[in-house]
């Protein structure tokens, strides 16, 4: 099961902020400003954010996880990152 990401937590206080207390609300507040700080921005065409988007669901992925994929495989392919080889014989899941 994978954690509820920043942009959930505080949307879900909002609903309830009457319910979260101080504490948490800071600890929240200071992780969404710590990935504010921290974030990038990437502008693309519409065309490749729907294809972004249509990736996502896909694969159940964030638009940034999707991003980092596309431009690993990428890297990997061009030779700019090691390609990650199975050992001869480590496990395939049933694949070949």
């Amino acid at each position: 099961m994978q954690a509820p990401d920043t942009a959930t937590l505080l949307e879900d206080a909002a609903d309830r902020i009457a319910d979260i207390s101080r504490t948490d609300l800071q600890i929240m507040l200071r992780r969404a400003a710590l990935r504010l700080r921290n974030s990038g921005s990437i502008a693309l065409d519409d065309d490749m954010e729907e294809a972004i988007r249509d990736l996502c669901s896909e694969l159940v992925l964030t638009r940034e996880d999707a991003i980092r994929y596309i431009v690993r495989e990428w890297m990997e392919k061009n030779t700019y990152l090691p390609v990650h080889n199975l050992d001869e014989d480590g496990d395939v899941g049933g694949e070949a």
